[in-house]
């Protein structure tokens, strides 16, 4: 009776895989598995549980799972050269509540980046902070909106008394000033947790900060944006046995029973390929972001934070109110082939939210498609000619993305296009 209206999911599905394959992918929280690490999606693990630590397990048969889980920590640990490792939450977000639960009480006041000062919004009142205490204070901004000022910051540690600082960012293009932070916050015992959903592929592979070699107590993230792997979140720490059995209780009662062990398996794949590829991976994604910003502010597009270089990660801001602001430019360039998203940009009021004044980039996807400076040219060119000349460039994106179809820096070169 239903047999077509599963045949209907399954032609919306192809449907999906052939048009994001003819599109340029700039949204910034977004990456592909690399082909080996998909084909093992679909397995056995995906029906299974697995509660509790490797060997400890509050179910039978999971010797084999935790063999996979075993060597995903270990090699998580040498990757970023930590003592205590996490695997087990199913997002970056589910991260974040994890640890929050552990380290802010009703009352507590914690410090945040602002949502237009580029802060996630598990961060916020309306998020995963929201639900333990009210008392949420946003760190002061340098007058260009993308630093944190530091100076302003130590005097109002000093006056407000917080218990947890929450450095991180969506919108993220250079390092928090943790290292500048870290000895006010030990004198009066402030938690100092770093969000790296968005740089945690950059921090692998060496080329972005080390917020726990800089004194951070852990770092949350996601694993599927710079770091290319599967859809799920990570904590990674340094702390004690006796602290980090709190953050471990957070992960598990706490947000989460089973750990979605589909996701588990490729994610122990694409940690190899981080180990051998990241730092090369890292160093194309931050040179492709510095020189498409580069190339479309030449153009005459109003890139941010041109002063300091553009960016440093994966990202880039720009300014698009005289194009009709964010949301009308991402709709008009989603319908050139060419898929962002709106994003505020610092000092933007809030009730600017559903049309910006901003857009946000991201070159870690087609980066690993092996794009390169030269295709951050043609970016930039397409980019004014869509928006600036006002021409249809759907199929000209079509064409360029059509000879980028083999992920990069991986194990699979070779194997059949995605």
């Amino acid at each position: 009776m239903y047999e077509r209206n599963v045949s209907q999911i399954e032609e919306i599905v192809e449907k999906q895989n052939q048009w994001r394959s003819s599109t340029l992918n700039l949204i910034a929280s977004e990456n592909v598995l690399s082909n080996r690490a998909r084909r093992v999606m679909g397995s056995d693990f995906a029906h299974r549980y697995a509660e509790g630590h490797p060997g400890e397990r509050y179910y039978q048969g999971t010797e084999l799972i935790d063999e996979v889980e075993s060597r995903l920590k270990k090699h998580m640990k040498s990757l970023f050269h930590c003592r205590q490792v996490d695997v087990r939450p199913i997002s970056g977000t589910i991260a974040n509540d994890a640890v929050f639960s552990r380290f802010i009480r009703p009352g507590d006041v914690v410090m945040v980046n602002s949502t237009p000062g580029g802060g996630h919004i598990s961060h916020h009142r309306a998020g995963s902070v929201g639900k333990y205490t009210t008392n949420i204070v946003n760190f002061p901004l340098t007058p260009d909106g993308y630093h944190i000022d530091v100076e302003r910051t130590i005097e109002l540690i000093r006056a407000v008394s917080p218990k947890v600082l929450i450095f991180g960012k969506s919108l993220f293009l250079f390092p928090e000033p943790v290292a500048d932070l870290v000895a006010v916050c030990r004198e009066r015992d402030i938690a100092v947790l770093y969000d790296g959903a968005h740089v945690l592929g950059l921090i692998a592979g060496g080329c972005f900060q080390n917020p726990l070699q800089e004194g951070a107590l852990l770092i949350t993230g996601s694993v599927h944006k710079t770091f290319f792997g599967s859809q799920r979140g990570i904590i990674l720490s340094n702390a004690g046995e006796n602290e980090w059995r709190k953050i471990d209780k957070g992960a598990f009662p706490g947000s989460s029973s089973n750990h979605h062990l589909d996701t588990l398996v490729p994610l122990s794949i694409t940690v190899y390929e981080m180990m051998e590829f990241g730092q090369e991976y890292a160093r194309q994604v931050i040179a492709n972001a510095r020189h498409l910003g580069k190339k479309l502010h030449e153009l005459g597009i109003k890139v941010q934070a041109h002063e300091f270089g553009y960016t440093e990660s994966h990202q880039l801001a720009v300014d698009v109110m005289e194009f009709g602001g964010g949301d009308e430019v991402a709709r008009h360039l989603k319908d050139n082939n060419i898929i962002l998203n709106m994003n505020l940009l610092p000092h933007e009021p809030l009730e600017n939210v559903a049309n910006p004044s901003g857009i946000r980039l991201g070159v870690q996807e087609m980066t690993r498609f092996g794009m390169k400076e030269t295709e951050m040219d043609i970016i930039a060119e397409l980019f004014k000619k869509c928006l600036v000349d006002g021409k249809y460039v759907g199929d000209e994106v079509k064409e360029l993305r059509l000879q980028y179809q083999q992920v990069q820096y991986s194990f699979d070169q070779s194997a059949v296009e995605v």
